[in-house]
């Protein structure tokens, strides 16, 4: 088991990383003192694989458990669900003292802490991740949100969890599909901060998608200590450090939008977006032929999409000017300057950024 300490002074909490270590939440979430009142926002596939197992940790130490369940789609992350979560929530929270755990992915970790943030103005929670993606990047950092019709996280607030705990363990009944989802988070890490993490997925990429628990195991650690890293330095993202970690994302996210969420998931547009990128990139002399093909080549191995099929052209381009990184009509991209490196560049022009994108049809 691995503690890591994300300080952030009167917010700051722990990430526990480890394998097999479900038995031992409960105590840590005594100590921190935050109520024995657990609301459990979760999905069906998650409750029935997991449920009985955190159900019997929580309630080994005295604590009383509700369980809500939610659809595991992108369409969960809305205004209208957390309404009737937080009405449920409501009803629950009498002569109690609650906290919420989100016990999912990276929709029920983006919907279960934003309503934490917005109930009485702010109450505890706690994330235990389910999917790679979210034990690598979407359970650390405190970003929390919901979609509109407008755009991908367009509603939302920077809100601390009291605790994050990645069990490995609990990845083990995913599906190749959401490893490789997961994956390409991972890549990004290596391509904005770490070469060493970088050459270990060359070397390594067919062990995780194998789901060695070994390898999964060194990947969350490492990207968790990552994150926790930047995030203490810019919290809010007013530095520019945290930018970084939206490498891919601009294009990422329209392209989940552009296709109504219904298309490719979260990681595999991300995947398309660094791709994009990263040719936007070497279009900036940025980087050489050399590593683009470096990046091509790993989210390829990877299993990830590396061309867009069925999102129009133009849908993606319109898409991306909702892009919470533009000022004004100044759009902002992170791009790479080799692996391990980046830079933040405002105004791209927009003839480069349909010329890279153009590239993926």
């Amino acid at each position: 088991m691995k503690i890591i300490k994300l300080k952030l002074k009167d917010r700051s909490y722990n990430i526990i990383t480890g394998r097999n270590i479900m038995n031992r939440l409960a105590s840590y979430i005594s100590e921190l003192n935050i109520g024995k009142d657990a609301y459990i926002i979760t999905n069906s596939t998650i409750n029935r694989n997991y449920g009985k197992l955190l159900s019997k940790a929580l309630k080994k130490h005295k604590f009383n458990v509700r369980f809500k369940l939610v659809k595991d789609t992108e369409a969960s992350k809305s205004i209208e669900t957390a309404s009737l979560i937080i009405k449920d929530i409501a009803n629950f929270d009498k002569k109690k003292r609650i906290f919420i755990i989100a016990f999912g992915g990276g929709v029920i970790g983006d919907l279960a802490g934003f309503i934490a943030s917005i109930y009485k103005r702010g109450i505890p929670y706690v994330h235990v991740p389910t999917t790679l993606l979210a034990q690598v990047d979407s359970s650390i950092g405190g970003k929390t949100a919901v979609d509109l019709r407008e755009g991908k996280n367009l509603l939302g607030a920077f809100y601390q969890p009291r605790l994050v705990f990645s069990d490995t363990a609990l990845l083990k009944t995913l599906s190749v599909r959401q490893i490789r989802s997961g994956l390409a988070e991972v890549i990004k890490y290596g391509i904005i901060k770490d070469p060493q993490l970088f050459g270990y997925l060359e070397k390594n990429i067919k062990a995780m998608l194998a789901s060695k628990q070994s390898a999964l195991g060194f990947i969350v650690g490492r990207c968790s200590h990552i994150k926790a890293l930047i995030v203490q330095q810019d919290e809010r993202e007013e530095k520019k450090i945290r930018t970084i970690l939206n490498f891919g994302h601009t294009i990422g996210h329209a392209i989940e939008a552009a296709g109504n969420y219904a298309g490719y998931n979260h990681g595999e547009a991300i995947a398309l977006g660094m791709m994009a990128a990263s040719r936007i990139s070497e279009k900036r002399n940025l980087i050489n032929s050399a590593t683009l093909q470096r990046i091509e080549n790993l989210i390829g191995e990877a299993g990830l999409p590396t061309s867009i099929k069925n999102v129009p052209f133009g849908n993606i381009i319109k898409s991306h000017y909702r892009d919470k990184k533009f000022i004004g009509s100044r759009n902002r991209f992170v791009l790479t300057k080799g692996i391990g490196k980046t830079v933040i560049v405002d105004n791209i022009p927009l003839n480069i950024i349909k010329e890279a994108l153009k590239r993926l049809f």
